[in-house]
């Protein structure tokens, strides 16, 4: 199943708030563990980290890794295996002020996780989520020529081969008279039980996809485009069809060469669909009575009207609700912030203002994106997260980021 595009936010919001998080030494622990790991293998190894551990020279790094580790091994107790997409686990112990503290994270990535990794090091290991922050859904891929097809899918950035069919399509030869037309009426019925197969194979992948985005197809010289036009794809598929990219391969190397020629396409299918909704939320906006709410506290009235087809909320406009509370004297107080990660950095340096000393940390916050969508979800609203790189997403931000397109216009 794809992300949602408030999934995808929220998931960005929180490593960049992670990307902040700084051991004293190599004391912050990264566990990603693929769905098809099992756990007792995973426990197996904690343990046996946890005795190297045993030789780290520096007491104060050997207790805090060590201390790591036991809350992995806790956290792994309540799963009997993991999610669907796997999950990562962060722990360890981050310095605030003069005060130590140990925090403790766990993260379903967006897409299934394909490698088992431990590291013990100053920071969380980040990267591999962030590579994933920008994939979007899944491509289906065909290359097709006389000779063999492949069928393949792009899920993110990853570029799956699903089926290799190879053609037995003779080739033509130079007999004259009749024998030459048998033998030519011979291939065609060849050709066409073959482009047969790939049709079935390629719509048997593409419509068991659960959220298929679309189908490129792709291949050298004018046989793509004869079997687009004929029926040998099922209409459903035929339907996704959103480019035919001319390749000089049809193996796995013309997956690849098929994803990088058709990059410009997959790149505008998603901004399409963001400026679309944007744009028509613009048209009821200058409608008499037009179906369109912007700001805050309107959208949120009207969501809890029931009145929102389509909550818009632009990606640069977040802001939270944050708990602080002091590490030393336990003192707490909220804030309003538009970068948890900034709030963070400041906090290292800022005093607490009941015992002054430098302990103030994050406890707990919650987004207005949350808020607004958990209004939403209660009367089954669209929630879409706008980026800002079109036009549209940055006319969304002189609404203030956050608009709706209403189901219909309540009265008063």
């Amino acid at each position: 199943m794809s992300v949602s595009s408030v999934e995808l936010h929220r998931l960005k919001r929180e490593i960049e708030f992670l990307e902040s998080k700084k051991g004293r030494g190599t004391e912050l622990i990264t566990l990603y563990i693929p769905p098809n790991k099992n756990l007792a293998d995973v426990m197996a190894q904690m343990r046996e980290e946890y005795s190297q551990a045993m030789n780290i020279k520096s007491a104060r790094t050997r207790k805090n890794v060590q201390s790591a580790i036991e809350v992995i091994m806790q956290r792994l107790k309540l799963f009997k295996r993991p999610p669907e997409k796997g999950m990562v686990l962060l722990a360890g112990v981050v310095p605030k002020g003069t005060k130590d503290k140990m925090e403790v994270y766990i993260i379903e990535p967006p897409e299934p996780l394909t490698t088992y990794l431990y590291r013990c090091d100053s920071r969380f290991l980040l990267e591999p989520i962030k590579e994933m922050l920008t994939e979007r859904g899944s491509y289906g891929l065909l290359l097709v020529d006389r000779n063999e097809a492949t069928v393949g899918m792009l899920r993110g950035k990853r570029i799956e081969t699903l089926r290799r069919i190879i053609s037995n399509v003779p080739r033509k030869h130079g007999r004259g008279g009749q024998s030459q037309r048998r033998f030519e009426r011979l291939i065609e019925i060849a050709a066409h039980e073959y482009f047969k197969r790939v049709g079935e194979k390629a719509s048997e992948v593409f419509l068991n996809e659960p959220e298929l985005k679309g189908v490129i197809v792709g291949g050298p010289g004018p046989t793509k485009e004869f079997f687009v036009n004929a029926d040998y794809l099922h209409h459903e598929v035929k339907k996704k069809i959103i480019g035919v990219v001319d390749t000089s391969y049809t193996d796995e190397f013309g997956l690849t060469e098929l994803v990088d020629k058709a990059g410009e396409l997959l790149e505008e299918m998603e901004i399409v669909r963001e400026k679309k909704l944007v744009q028509r939320f613009l048209q009821e906006v200058v409608r008499d009575g037009g179906l369109a709410a912007y700001g805050i506290e309107e959208v949120r009235k009207y969501l809890r009207m029931g009145a929102v087809e389509v909550l818009l909320f632009s990606e640069d406009v977040e802001s939270y609700r944050v708990k602080i509370v002091c590490g030393n004297c336990g003192h707490e107080e909220e804030r309003t912030t538009s970068s948890l990660r900034e709030l963070e950095q400041r906090l290292a340096n800022e005093r607490c203002g009941k015992c002054g000393e430098q302990a103030l940390s994050v406890e707990s916050f919650r987004s207005t994106l949350d808020e607004l969508k958990e209004l939403a979800d209660q009367t089954s609203a669209q929630v879409e997260v706008i980026s800002t790189e079109t036009e549209e997403g940055q006319q969304l931000r002189s609404f203030g980021g956050v608009a709706a397109i209403l189901r219909y216009r309540p009265e008063g």
